[in-house]
């Protein structure tokens, strides 16, 4: 019975490149929970309808991914957490991230959203060399 599951949930990711940052468009976040259960993969999910700052998104993804204590609360410290000490933890089965309802305020401006963005873009160019799928899908509030 597994095998069936398996094959709708590969299903729903056809189309979509391995190691992509891409808006949520038309996938809802239970259909994509399950379809990184259904492939071993690790799923990681952040809802940050309520921040207002950088700092406020860095720490909800901080605590909504579970990072360390140690984490740095920056983008550079993101990218680590995202990348090398997860590599270093032994083989990876791939990752499906959501970052919904990313702010769209004057704290956090467009400037700040690509920056965000792009954290997530290197992190899933680092797992792409690894022959790791690293797919997150993202939506602003």
């Amino acid at each position: 019975m597994e095998t069936p599951l398996r094959k709708d949930q590969e299903t729903l990711l056809r189309g979509v490149r391995p190691n992509i940052v891409q808006s949520i468009r038309a996938f809802r976040v239970h259909d994509l929970q399950e379809t990184a259960r259904a492939l071993g993969h690790h799923f990681l999910y952040a809802n940050l309808a309520h921040a207002q700052s950088k700092q406020d998104i860095l720490e909800l993804i901080a605590t909504q991914f579970t990072f360390p204590a140690h984490f740095g609360k920056n983008f550079d410290a993101l990218y680590d957490c995202m990348t090398d000490p997860l590599h270093k933890s032994g083989p990876q089965p791939g990752f499906i991230v959501v970052l919904e309802q990313i702010p769209t305020t004057a704290k956090f401006d467009k400037e700040a959203r690509e920056q965000l963005l792009d954290i997530f873009r290197d992190a899933a160019d680092y797992w792409s060399d690894r022959k790791i799928a690293f797919r997150c899908f993202y939506s602003f509030l």
